[in-house]
């Protein structure tokens, strides 16, 4: 029977399993989710969230249609910022042909106008793949062992720093162990990067973060 707990934003789901908004319910993403083991717990009170993940994570998606209908997703990006949670707070935007012209726009008012973790997808596809390694990676923790310090390295963090030019692996998680939150490294100098990961990558970074607004808001 697909019902979930009373209070969704607050009750995590149990592991290996994600609560989802009644909207997904015919989506690829909801199928591809299904083909890859996750369990899914439809429900129809998860507020501006569209997924509820077992590690204390909600997530709100930006399709390429809201991006290209107009300024719309704004204010649905607004009431999820401002829903009162202790959830670390997750947006997955679509980065594609279509939207790309609009992507820094759209950065730029995720990250630094609301302080959200951004992270851009292709698709559904590539979305179903990260929420499948959070949820079904995360269940195979022991529960006892969580620390703030592996909190900074969640693999939705990861794969967003992933996402800088001239950053892999390797970069990636001496970044998150010097820096205590995405803000903190958004903010960062050059400076302050160039004993980590050295000048070149450094100067990478900081444009990235820093890079001209394009095509409006």
């Amino acid at each position: 029977m697909e019902t979930a707990a009373p209070a969704p934003l607050t009750a995590a789901p149990p592991y290996g399993h994600v609560f989802v908004g009644e909207k997904w319910r015919n989506s690829s993403l909801i199928q591809s989710l299904k083909g890859g083991g996750v369990k899914i717990l439809f429900e129809n009170e998860l507020g501006a969230a569209d997924f509820h993940l077992a590690n204390k994570t909600c997530i709100l998606y930006v399709s390429e249609c809201d991006i290209i209908a107009g300024n719309g997703y704004k204010r649905k990006l607004v009431r999820y910022r401002n829903a009162s949670s202790s959830l670390q707070k997750l947006v997955l935007v679509e980065s594609t042909r279509l939207s790309e012209q609009y992507f820094s726009a759209v950065q730029k008012f995720v990250v630094f106008d609301l302080g959200l973790t951004l992270l851009p997808v292709s698709g559904q596809t590539e979305a179903s793949q990260l929420i499948r390694q959070i949820v079904l990676g995360d269940s195979r923790e022991n529960p006892f062992r969580r620390t703030s310090s592996a909190r900074l390295l969640d693999p939705v963090v990861l794969a967003l720093v992933q996402q800088v030019p001239g950053v892999g692996r390797v970069k990636a998680l001496a970044l998150l162990q010097h820096f205590s939150s995405i803000q903190q490294l958004c903010n960062a100098a050059p400076a302050e990067l160039e004993p980590i990961v050295g000048q070149a990558a450094a100067q990478q970074i900081h444009s990235f973060f820093h890079k001209p607004t394009a095509a409006g808001t």
